[in-house]
């Protein structure tokens, strides 16, 4: 019986943290270039990303912005490119979906539903901000709320799924977005082997915790039995602990500054820092990483030949 392959996700950038929170955290295309490709070649077969304006960091949509990266990404590596439909909770839906429509890429993420996404007991910690609009955006959050209705989702499933080929990362923040998942297989939707991402940790979802995490897995198996493959994100200082639990039960892991601006207790100096570590753990459970083409294997994605840039 051939050995298990671990898939490992780095989330490079993101949209949650700000400037002023790490000196580490990529913010311009050269950045966001530079430590993708650095990630991939420590191990990680998917990367995820998002934009950010390069004069001051904030989080952008702008599909301008990602062509200044991705096109770099895929020359230097192998790795499959997974671009947000996220963004970030102040950006309309159209908004979250300019690049990937524009870039067609193999997969991109997908929250299942509309839900609280606080960010603004960020704000307790004191801080000197860099840049006028981080304490803004984080304050923002307390009063907004990130909308993925159904009619939101079935569009994206129709647009970026049917119509370029395009396959998901699942975000599910709580037991109920499974339940979501699970009404858009049944209605014919969603089909093939679904890569399911357990979020833990964010202010609005499930909490960061061992119990959590076994009743998420509990419940995709009843809905889904086989056909998902599962992954786990967790947020800050519960990154490593519940990643390293999701391998030992059978998962896949994502880590990345998007999610934790830390290795172990220091910042992280770089995203290539986080895979490295994982990497050892998942060395010491005896487990195998998988490459990027057995990454596209798992997950029955399309082929980084067939993406638009």
């Amino acid at each position: 019986m051939a050995p298990r392959k671990v898939i490992i996700t780095c989330a490079i950038t993101g949209s949650v943290h700000t400037p002023s929170m790490s000196p580490y955290l990529p913010v311009t295309p050269d950045q966001i270039a530079t430590e993708a490709i650095a990630a991939a070649e420590a191990g990680a077969s998917i990367l995820h990303l998002h934009a950010r304006d390069p004069r001051d960091g904030r989080p952008t949509a702008d599909p301008d912005v990602f062509m200044q990266f991705l096109p770099r990404i895929k020359q230097a590596t192998n790795a499959v490119i997974n671009i947000t439909t996220g963004g970030s909770s102040l950006m309309t839906l159209d908004q979250r979906l300019a690049a990937p429509l524009r870039a067609e890429p193999e997969m991109c993420s997908l929250n299942m539903g509309s839900m609280n996404f606080a960010l603004f007991p960020m704000l307790d910690k004191p801080r000197e901000w860099q840049h006028e609009w981080e304490p803004k955006l984080l304050e923002a959050t307390r009063d907004t709320i990130f909308k993925n209705t159904f009619a939101d989702m079935e569009g994206v499933l129709e647009i970026l799924g049917k119509g370029c080929g395009t396959r998901f990362e699942f975000e599910c923040y709580d037991v109920g977005h499974l339940y979501s998942l699970a009404h858009f297989r049944d209605r014919g939707l969603v089909s093939g082997p679904m890569f399911i991402q357990f979020v833990l940790g964010i202010l609005g979802g499930i909490g960061a915790d061992p119990d959590n995490l076994v009743h998420m897995k509990r419940i995709a198996d009843k809905l889904f039995g086989d056909s998902y493959q599962f992954s786990v994100l967790a947020a800050g200082r519960n990154q490593m602990p519940l990643v390293s639990i999701a391998a030992a039960m059978g998962g896949n892991v994502r880590v990345g500054l998007e999610d934790s601006l830390y290795d172990g207790r220091p910042l992280a100096k770089s995203n290539a820092d986080q895979v490295l570590r994982i990497r050892g753990i998942l060395d010491g459970l005896s487990l195998e990483v998988a490459s990027p083409t057995e990454a596209r294997d798992m997950l029955a994605l399309k082929g980084g030949d067939r993406v638009a840039f």
